[in-house]
């Protein structure tokens, strides 16, 4: 028996590949299919199932390319509807992979398909269990992404409190528990940096498992639930209906363009420019008009978040030979238009004569030794549960996550000093901001971990 866990920490995603006796099953798999077919392909083992968990919100899922690849079959749970060709299970059926034995739990809660896969080993013994968006370590799926009609996501949290304590609660303490997420992802708002753990010590604890009564759990797991990032219900949307193949993804965006090219592809297609280089080094000279979103962070969910358009054109500035990843991870969050990339990056559009600009980055001593911070337009964009933890009475909190939302409310003749937790997110907000016209803006590089330890609280 071999089981995999393929995580990917950019979207905190955990895919499973799981191989017995010359067979293979896929559980909940990146939109790429080379992972599991190269796998298989090395053990001498065919891919027989690929099993998804539910409709996934934070990311598209290759299941049907990998099974046109693979001929390979998709499994949903019960209630499931696609557009393409799939296997609807019943509650408790059960699959063999090999010398192993699958069965279908139906856990409807976070969405009303959602199903986990119990595997039991060649011995009989009930090994573990794929829980997807259903158990997490340390809390459980949100119930707000997939309600319908009159149904509230209390009503969908009441849901999901059943289908856990009739399904799988009652499982042995020593199962491992394996999800589908962990910290960092936005499908849950208390998960921890374990991937797995096992029922038993979930059960000791995991806030949502503590839970007394069914109305303490309702109450506990919808109190401080943020809105959901805007591309989670178009991801889905993409997920029901099968996606485009990835080849053609690259075809239309692998493609490398001069200064002048990228110009002028710019002007034609009305692209997005964005640069994905780290955010100091963005700073120091980047394509007027750009912004910044890091390829060393959790890229692809900012991406997702940020750009509202899921079908806007996208011309990319990367470090030399990033261009196919950062496609790659585009394509996973369902941003398939990237129409070219600047050949040769920054320094090919500044040996071209091209105008560059800049942004200003302050380390965290010189701003603190500006005094007077209460006269400053100071912005603190991390998110409401951070900036309530902890912040500096001279700061206004303004959400990355909203920028959107309160860019227009600026004033483009004043200057405004931006800082997150560590500098990632406020290179983003300053370029978004410079972009649409708040000229004078600056970073304060470290964030609040670097300012705070040099200004007395």
């Amino acid at each position: 028996m071999k089981i995999e866990q393929i995580y990917t920490g950019c979207l905190a995603e955990a895919a499973y590949y799981i191989e017995s006796d010359g067979e293979a099953a896929v559980i909940d798999p990146l939109r790429e299919s080379e992972p599991y077919l190269s796998r298989a392909e090395k053990n001498g083992a065919r891919i027989k199932y690929i099993f998804e968990t539910h409709f996934h919100a934070d990311f598209v899922s290759g299941h049907v390319e990998l099974a046109q690849k693979s001929g390979g079959q998709i499994v949903y749970g019960p209630t499931a509807v696609t557009n393409f060709p799939a296997h609807i299970a019943t509650d408790g059926e059960q699959f063999k992979v090999g010398k192993l034995t699958i069965t279908v739990l139906h856990t409807p809660g976070h969405t009303p398909e959602s199903s986990c896969y119990l595997l039991t080993n060649e011995d009989g013994k009930q090994y573990c269990v794929f829980t997807g968006d259903t158990l997490f370590i340390g809390d459980v799926g949100r119930p707000d992404l997939a309600q319908k009609g009159d149904q509230t996501m209390e009503d969908m949290a009441a849901t999901l409190y059943d289908s856990l304590h009739s399904k799988i609660m009652n499982l042995p303490d020593d199962i491992i528990i394996y999800p589908a997420h962990g910290a960092g992802s936005a499908c849950g708002k208390n998960m921890s940096k374990e991937t797995f753990d096992t029922l038993g010590h979930q059960k000791q604890t995991n806030y949502a498992l503590l839970a007394t009564s069914k109305e303490q759990f309702v109450r506990e797991v919808t109190d401080g639930i943020m809105p959901p990032p805007a591309y989670f219900a178009k991801n889905a949307a993409m997920n029901k209906a099968g996606g485009a193949i990835l080849e053609e993804v690259f075809k239309s965006g692998l493609v490398g363009l001069n200064p002048s090219e990228f110009v002028a592809m710019a002007e034609a297609t009305d692209a997005l420019i964005l640069d994905v280089r780290d955010p100091q080094i963005f700073a120091a000279g980047f394509v007027p008009g750009s912004i910044n979103i890091g390829l060393n962070g959790q890229f692809a969910p900012w991406v997702g978040a940020l750009i509202p358009d899921i079908k806007q054109n996208i011309l990319l500035v990367t470090e030399e030979g990033k261009a196919e990843e950062v496609i790659t991870r585009l394509a996973r969050v369902g941003y398939d238009n990237t129409v070219g990339y600047l050949e040769g990056g920054i320094e090919a559009w500044r040996n071209a004569g091209k105008p560059v600009d800049q942004i200003q980055s302050l380390k965290p001593s010189d701003f603190v030794g500006m005094g007077n911070h209460s006269e400053l337009n100071v912005l603190d964009v991390r998110k409401p549960g951070e900036y309530a933890n902890g912040h500096f009475d001279f700061t206004e909190s303004l959400p990355l996550d909203t920028i959107n939302d309160w860019t227009q409310d600026l004033n483009p003749d004043k200057t405004y000093y931006i800082h997150c937790a560590g500098g990632y997110r406020s290179m983003i907000a300053a370029s978004i901001l410079k972009s649409r016209g708040i000229d004078q803006v600056i970073d304060v590089s470290g964030g609040y971990a670097a300012i705070k330890d040099l200004i007395p609280q």
